[in-house]
This record gives C-alpha cells, sequence and structure tokens, in this order.
C-alpha cells in the first residue's frame, strides 16, 4: 500500500471514530452515566454541560414517575443512577433486594399549598403562621377552596400531599399506621372534595394551573413549581404559599447509586453536585433549596422554620394509605372509553387493546397495577364504534364484588373488529353522554379515553367536532385524553386533546397497556 493510499486510509478511520463520537454526544461509553429520573428534574438539564465539564461524566436520564421508576429497579432494571424527589417508598421496597447501594441528598423542596392572594386575604392565612391542614380542609370540604393537586397513586407531590395531610390529622407526632390512616378517612373525604383538577404529572398540572386558573383558587405542588408559576408572568394573581403549622413532605431529591461498578464516578459527581457553585446556581435556576449549609438561602424563601412530618416506616401502612384515597377519600370518577373496533383493528392491535383493558380489571398485580386498576366507587362507560356506535356498556365497581370485573372482561374479550372509522361522530355522542351523566351525578371527575389507529374516514369532520365542543360550555370540563396508535394522525389527536384539555398518550413508543395505566393518573 503506498503512502498516499495509507494516509486515505487514515483520514477515513479518523472520520468514521469522530463520526461514533459524534453518535454518542462525543462521550465514550465509560463516562456515560445512565440515569432513572423523574420527570420533574428535566428543568436541570440546562446544568448537563457543566456536570460534564466539572466531572467527566455525561448523565443520560431516562424519565418515568416515582412508583413506576421503583417498579422498574426492583424488577431489577439495570441503570448506573436513579434520581427521584425522594427515595422513602422505594427503600422500603429495596430493604431485602439492596439494589440502591449509596444514596445523597442533593436538594430540597418542600410540597406545599399555593392560593391565590385575595383567597388567602379572605380566608385571614396572609402572614398567619398558624394555618393548619383542619383550616385548609374546613375550606375545602364547603367548596370555598378549590385546587389542583397530582393522582397520589401516580405522581410523587400528590403522594407525599396525601401523607402530610394524613400525618398532620393523624396527631400522633410519630409515623402513621393502619389505624390512624382509618381513623382519619372521613377527613381525608372532605379534604378532596376540594379537587378540582387531576393529574398524573406535576408539571402537566402546573400547565394545566396556568390554562384553568379562572376555575380554580390554588394548587398544590413543590415549592419550586409554585415560586416559578409566581415568576412566570402569566398568572392573573399571584399564589401566597402556605405552609401548615402541622408540618410538611420534603423532597431531597437523592441521587442513588444503582450499578456498583459505578461508585468511583458516582462519588466524583455527588461531590460536585454538593459544591457551593453547583448548588448556588441549581438555586438559582430551578427555584429549589441547596442542602449544602454554606450556601445562603435566597430571601425568595420564606424565613421560617418548616416542620418536617414522619414518613410511615411500612409498606403496607402507605398501601392502605393510597387503597383508602382511591376507594373512599377521592371524588370518585366516571370514565368513558371510546374504542375503536373498526377493520385496521383486526388482530394483534385488537388484542392490545384488549389485553390492556383487562390489566385494569386486577389482571395486573404489579405494584403499579394494583393501583391503576378500575377502583371502587368508580363508573366505567365503554363505546365501541367503527363507521358507528356499535355497542355502549356501563360498569359501577363495586371491588368487594368480583363479578363486575369478570362482566368487563367477557365484554372486552368479546370484541371484534370490522368496517370504517367514524371517530369524531362517535365523540360527540361520548359527550353527549358524558354531560347528561354529569347533570345527572356532578359530584364526580368525568373524562373520555379516545383510542383509535387510524383516521377519520366516515360521519363528522373534525372541523364539525372542533364546531360542536365550542358551542357547547357543559362540555368545557370533561377532557378527553388521546392515544395515538397504528397509523392515527399525530395532528388530529393532538388537537382533541389540546382542544378539550387533555393530554396525548404515544403507544408507538410505549405498551398499550403502559399507556393506559399512565391514563389512569388523569381520571
Amino acid at each position: 500500500m503506498n503512502s498516499k493510499l495509507k494516509f486515505s486510509v487514515f483520514i477515513l478511520a479518523a472520520l468514521l471514530a469522530a463520526l461514533v463520537l459524534a453518535g454518542c454526544g462525543g462521550v465514550s461509553p465509560e463516562n456515560r452515566l445512565t440515569v432513572l429520573a423523574g420527570s420533574e428534574l428535566k428543568d436541570l438539564e440546562p446544568m448537563f454541560d457543566d456536570i460534564h465539564r466539572e466531572t467527566g461524566f455525561q448523565l443520560e436520564m431516562e424519565y418515568t414517575g416515582s412508583l413506576d421508576g421503583a417498579e422498574r429497579l426492583m424488577s431489577g432494571e439495570e441503570v448506573d443512577l436513579a434520581w427521584f424527589s425522594h427515595a422513602k417508598y422505594l427503600s422500603l421496597l429495596d430493604r431485602q433486594r439492596g439494589r440502591v447501594k449509596a444514596g445523597e441528598k442533593i436538594m430540597l423542596s418542600p410540597v406545599v399549598l399555593g392560593v391565590k392572594e385575595s383567597k388567602a386575604r379572605e380566608f385571614g392565612w396572609i402572614d398567619n403562621p398558624d394555618v393548619t391542614w383542619n383550616d385548609i380542609i374546613d375550606k375545602a370540604s364547603t367548596g370555598e377552596l378549590r385546587y389542583a393537586m397530582t393522582n397520589p397513586a401516580s405522581s410523587n407531590t400528590g403522594f407525599t400531599s396525601l401523607i402530610g395531610v394524613t400525618s398532620a390529622l393523624a396527631g400522633s407526632g410519630d409515623a402513621l399506621n393502619i389505624d390512624d390512616v382509618d381513623s382519619v378517612a372521613d377527613q381525608l373525604s372532605d379534604f378532596f372534595k376540594g379537587q378540582a383538577l387531576t393529574s398524573g404529572s406535576s408539571g402537566w398540572l402546573a400547565d394545566r394551573y396556568l390554562v384553568e386558573q379562572d376555575q380554580l383558587d390554588g394548587i398544590i405542588n413543590y415549592e419550586s413549581v409554585l415560586l416559578s408559576l409566581n415568576q412566570s408572568r402569566e398568572l392573573d394573581e399571584q399564589l401566597y404559599l402556605i405552609y401548615p403549622k402541622e408540618g410538611i413532605v420534603t423532597a431531597d431529591y437523592p441521587i442513588m447509586l444503582i450499578n456498583e461498578d459505578k461508585r468511583e464516578a458516582y462519588n466524583t459527581l455527588v461531590d460536585y453536585l454538593r459544591t457551593s457553585d453547583f448548588q448556588q446556581e441549581m438555586m438559582r435556576q430551578t427555584l429549589r433549596r441547596p442542602v449544602n449549609t454554606q450556601v445562603a438561602l435566597d430571601e425568595m424563601f420564606p424565613d421560617r422554620v418548616l416542620i418536617e412530618l414522619p414518613f410511615p416506616n411500612n409498606q403496607e401502612v402507605i398501601d392502605h394509605l393510597l387503597f383508602v384515597y382511591l376507594d373512599e377519600a377521592r371524588v370518585p370518577a366516571h370514565a368513558f372509553f371510546v374504542l375503536d373496533v373498526s377493520g385496521s383493528m383486526r388482530g394483534e392491535r385488537l388484542e392490545d387493546l384488549q389485553e390492556a383493558m383487562i390489566r385494569l380489571t386486577g389482571a395486573d398485580t404489579s405494584l403499579t397495577g394494583q393501583f391503576a386498576r378500575f377502583r371502587n366507587r368508580e363508573r366505567i362507560s365503554m363505546l365501541t364504534f367503527n363507521d358507528r356506535i356499535q355497542d355502549i356498556r356501563g360498569f359501577e365497581i363495586d371491588t368487594s364484588n368480583p363479578q363486575t370485573m369478570d362482566e368487563i372482561q367477557d365484554f372486552v374479550n368479546s370484541l371484534y373488529a370490522d368496517d370504517k372509522t367514524a371517530i369524531f361522530s362517535t365523540l360527540e355522542s361520548a359527550y353527549e353522554m358524558a354531560i347528561n351523566a354529569q347533570d345527572a351525578d356532578p359530584d364526580r371527575y368525568y373524562s373520555i379515553v379516545l383510542l383509535s389507529d387510524g383516521e377519520n374516514t366516515i360521519g363528522n369532520p373534525e372541523r364539525a367536532f372542533l364546531r360542536y365542543y365550542e358551542n357547547t360550555p357543559e362540555a368545557h370540563n370533561i377532557k378527553t385524553f388521546t392515544i395515538l396508535f397504528g397509523e392515527a394522525d399525530y395532528d388530529t389527536m393532538q388537537t382533541i386533546a389540546e382542544t378539550t384539555g387533555g393530554r396525548m398518550f404515544d403507544a408507538k413508543a410505549e405498551p398499550l397497556s403502559v399507556i393506559f395505566k399512565e391514563i389512569r393518573g388523569y381520571q
């Protein structure tokens, strides 16, 4: 091989190597750390370049919910690190497994109530350090306080809020036990009478609060999120933050070592994340409190001692509390499932739909599955459609009677696929049914789930449904959560979700059974 050819081969090899590194973000595999993380940590991404430059390690984040993340780790999923808003429940699950090798707190943000200033003034809560959880419950139970809060079975802010209010009501000063939970179940029901907006995600809840702020009086979320809303200039009225006298639960964002082989890298990363420089910049960018005591707390944070309520030290207690919330305390839901059974759903797609629905009847016994299943007092309506509505079935859920779940399974297993797709005519009919149900029983949370694997091919066009929705004020309290599946049109599904105040879920990226579980956090 002559010298020119050798040189050309060398240059080609160098270029290929550069392309490989570029495809990996320019970071070698040994300098990448995979992280299973809570979605609320996305706001740290602008700081990742600094982290990489100072430590030599690039964080590769995969975001998920706290309970889902705990379940994935306990099932053996291989990642280097885990990073959630707290690790207390995960620690209970991990006692016998030992997957978490180390953990260090990185930042702090208590979960608190933000109330419109006019309401806080009306209630006598401005500059009042003696506001209690019972004061909040009194206003919620009468309808004077309508607030937004995430679903405790899906999102950490709702989860920690539920623990906080239950611990405060129990009033023992010790960690909750099952008797404590049962003794305050009625008061929890009064508290949740005020919940007017639910969600499976803290971020989505904050976004929806901005849209629906005229119909709401407040929002429960991380302190950092509430401060961010106040700084956003998108609020019609500033939020006054309430730190109940009995105490709150604080997210401490521990970063946890899962892969022992990465301990040295983990130690390097933690050392940097706890430096004064990083903590100062983190506080400025994310509005979370530093754990490094050498960093002075910004004046935007209240200058008062916060009482930390004890976290339950038993998994059975937490599970029991969540079941009490789902079956007894929360505002019961009425969910309408609008399911495409047109010809294109024939075969594997219909089988996926049937499996996903049957999992919600209790067939999914996983950690997240047991909380996502149809719960006591719920009403479930199923509309199947192709070129027209094929069947309508209603079910009243009584968890003490397994016959209802058997009936749902029998109905789902009987589905068959045929003919064309009338999405918008069917969706309009579902809204008429939901409006009638809402008129008859207004003390429920109403939602629609729309699944289709194709485009509208018959019946009313999209513009007709949008015109119907715009001209039907009664429909505006009922959100539609759409599922992008098969050849369904992205723009169509996104438009329906955005117009009705819902959210689109992508079943092209995740299994349909996972999508249905995620949606349950919004119902």
